[in-house]
């Protein structure tokens, strides 16, 4: 919301296709950080984790933005919007938290990532298909899973 309020929603000139990519820079970066051990930018894990919670929060209400919707949104809306995708990703989160029986506390940080990345492909294919499925939940759903996933990694690094 801070940066709604610095840049306005600047996030809307992308396309569904855009995010999903930004998304993947950040998970791909992950990755070759968790490989190489070595950062020669100085952002450290953490905030691409944060920054996957970020687009997929912002992927999740571009899908709700029919073509009609402004590019330009005032701060209350974007902030009741981006409140109801948390909230309602946070409810998948303790639902399935119960039924794994928390099984990601005793999951590596690099699994996550992998997962994350899985799910992006997973994205991508279903964006490649315009939208149609035969049997997946659909690009929602995926995105509620990398965010919940990032939200787990950042857990386990200490991030509060």
């Amino acid at each position: 919301m801070k940066k709604t309020r610095d840049y306005g929603t600047a996030w809307r000139i992308l396309r569904i296709e855009s995010i999903t990519d930004q998304i993947f820079i950040k998970a791909q970066r992950i990755r070759t950080l968790e490989e190489k051990k070595v950062s020669k930018v100085d952002e450290d894990i953490s905030s691409e984790y944060i920054g996957i919670v970020n687009y997929c929060l912002i992927a999740m209400m571009q899908l709700d933005c029919g073509p009609g919707t402004p590019t330009e949104l005032s701060v209350e809306h974007v902030s009741a919007m981006f409140d109801e995708k948390s909230n309602a990703t946070k409810e998948l989160m303790f639902a399935k938290n119960h039924d794994y029986g928390e099984a990601w506390r005793d999951m590596r940080i690099s699994s996550l990532t992998d997962l994350i990345l899985m799910k992006l492909l997973r994205v991508k294919q279903i964006e490649d298909n315009k939208g149609q499925t035969l049997a997946s939940e659909g690009v929602v759903a995926n995105y509620q899973d990398m965010l919940n996933y990032a939200v787990f990694a950042l857990i386990k690094l200490g991030v509060k």
